[in-house]
């Protein structure tokens, strides 16, 4: 089945509402299993929880079945974010255009080419969609 990941910031801020509507509408027309992801960064010491996350989803979509909620932590958001697309195996990951950005400067360190679409084709083999 294909998997849709879509990582949000916590509390849900109007850009990860934007992400979410567009990932839940992604993995309808894919008839996809959903991930919605966010990342605890250490160094902010905020911890929230997977019942966080899905309650405050849920009551701006309503209940949705075919949805996984993983929080994970890191210090990076971008390489948490990868780590997590890469074990979810996923086919597409649904992002908003601020985190494209962050992940521009990230693989422009690391790269000469900071096409993010690219270089997660490349990398992880699935398709990107950039919200907002």
């Amino acid at each position: 089945m294909t998997q849709v990941v879509v990582p949000v910031r916590y509390p849900l801020s109007e850009h990860s509402e934007a992400t979410l509507r567009e990932g839940v509408n992604v993995a309808r027309d894919r008839d996809a299993d959903l991930t919605i992801l966010h990342v605890n960064l250490y160094q902010n010491g905020g911890t929230v929880t997977r019942r966080e996350l899905k309650r405050d989803v849920e009551s701006l979509l309503g209940p949705l079945p075919s949805a996984r909620y993983l929080v994970r932590s890191g210090f990076l958001v971008e390489e948490t974010i990868l780590d997590e697309v890469a074990a979810e195996n996923a086919d597409v990951v649904v992002i908003g255009r601020k985190q494209a950005s962050r992940w521009q400067r990230m693989i422009r360190q690391l790269m000469d080419d900071p096409d993010v679409e690219r270089y997660l084709r490349r990398s992880l083999d699935c398709e990107v969609v950039t919200v907002g």
